[in-house]
């Protein structure tokens, strides 16, 4: 795998990256729906609810990913994706 500027390999910073703003996005995505909520928009925050599940499901396969990447030898851990 080709190694970037992070000393990571690309897939592996690829999916942390995603992961952490899979996770960062549903965080602030708690607002929004509290924000709906206090202005009576039920649907909005219906809405919300849902792009924050669909960004928790996103970080799941990515944290399923990343341990099947290690399983697989490449240590998602460490830079330079060297196992062990």
């Amino acid at each position: 795998m080709a190694t970037g500027e992070t000393g990571f390999d690309d897939v592996t910073f690829d999916l942390i990256s995603l992961q952490y703003h899979s996770l960062k996005a549903g965080h602030d995505y708690g607002q929004y729906v509290r924000d709906a909520r206090n202005a009576g928009q039920e649907e909005i925050a219906s809405f919300f609810e849902g792009v924050m599940a669909q960004d928790a499901a996103r970080a799941h396969r990515c944290h399923e990913l990343l341990a099947q990447l290690t399983k697989d030898g490449v240590d998602a851990t460490s830079p330079h994706g060297s196992a062990g």
